[in-house]
């Protein structure tokens, strides 16, 4: 992989950048209504866009815009008009792609159920054909609710771990934060399981996951609790979740029960898109396995159409106990 130049710098700059989305999106949830952060404004690459969104819109372009000064750059996100690409500076020819997704967690955070995240992913610039195993650095940043003092942020450049701070939004102080997947050697008694936050594929996801842990496990007992799940509405949350011990695994499927939805004649919905997953590489740094359904390195492209599923675990023991019982799950219903 070819090396992003002056990587350390950039990655202050980057961190500066989620510094400054992260505040105004927070001093909006504190100044403005759930009604009104919530109010549907427009639809980019098939995803709704809330007015909570809109809110990072010119901070994004202002301070990206700093940062091609120095790295000339293909910015990819939503809202940067029908193809999500935006050249800066304007004429430039850009030696990095740096992707972003402003707000991902976009629904729990406008209605204050869950904090969301700023994620940027920065590939070398190669004429096109990027993908997300070209990623070389990443940074992502915790937007907390109105009441919590606390948001973590994290970075990562390829080969050399992963890092992150704990910020005290009440007195401004940072500290080092520890990243450190869950050591369990299996699933009973751990959080884990398939995406399935929205109505169409529940019945087939859920299956599949019921399936999955009675094949690890044997079949529930009365009066005890196998296994728990957590639906984080965010992929970067539930990377997050893996790289700090707390979830042992998380698979999101959605692309792959495709087919069979589609046999009874029913639309797929929403999937997660590459800016969802464009920070995958802080996760992987710090330890957590992160692959395609098939075990491959996601290699999605850089835009903000593809529709990607990934499958994620704590260590190699997890993985080892997971993903046969996965695969098997998924070979039962023809989709191998």
């Amino acid at each position: 992989m070819t090396a992003i130049r002056d990587a350390g710098a950039l990655v202050q700059e980057i961190r500066a950048v989620h510094d400054a989305i992260r505040d105004e999106v927070v001093a909006a949830c504190e100044r403005q209504s759930t009604e009104e952060l919530s109010a549907v404004v427009g639809d980019d690459a098939g995803d709704t866009l809330f007015a909570v969104d809109r809110l990072t819109e010119p901070v994004l372009l202002a301070r990206f815009g700093e940062v091609a000064r120095r790295w000339p750059c293909l910015l990819v996100a939503e809202g940067l008009g029908h193809d999500g690409r935006r050249i800066l500076p304007d004429g430039a020819t850009p030696e990095l792609v740096i992707i972003v997704d402003p707000i991902d967690g976009t629904r729990g955070l406008m209605v204050q159920k869950r904090p969301a995240w700023v994620l940027t992913g920065v590939a070398p610039y190669r004429g096109g054909g990027e993908t997300l195993a070209d990623i070389g650095l990443a940074v992502q940043t915790e937007i907390p609710l109105v009441k919590q003092h606390l948001a973590d942020q994290m970075w990562a450049i390829a080969g050399t771990g992963a890092r992150a701070e704990r910020l005290d939004r009440t007195t401004g102080a940072r500290r080092p934060l520890t990243l450190r997947p869950s050591r369990a050697t299996t699933i009973l008694q751990g959080f884990g399981g398939l995406s399935r936050f929205f109505p169409g594929a529940r019945a087939e996801l859920g299956a599949i996951d019921d399936e999955i842990a009675e094949r690890i496990l044997g079949p529930p007992q009365r009066g005890r609790a196998q296994a728990f799940e957590d639906q984080y509405v965010s992929s970067a949350g539930q990377l997050y979740e893996l790289a700090a011990g707390h979830d042992r695994w998380v698979a999101d499927l959605r692309p792959v029960v495709e087919p069979l939805l589609r046999a009874r004649g029913r639309a797929l919905g929403i999937c997660s898109h590459p800016y969802d997953l464009c920070t995958e590489l802080i996760a992987r740094e710090a330890g957590v396995i992160v692959t395609d359904p098939a075990g491959r390195r996601l290699a999605a492209p850089l835009d903000v159409f593809a529709e990607v599923a990934f499958v994620a675990f704590a260590n190699d023991a997890i993985r080892a106990a997971v993903e046969p019982a996965l695969r098997a799950a998924l070979a039962a219903r023809g989709l191998g």
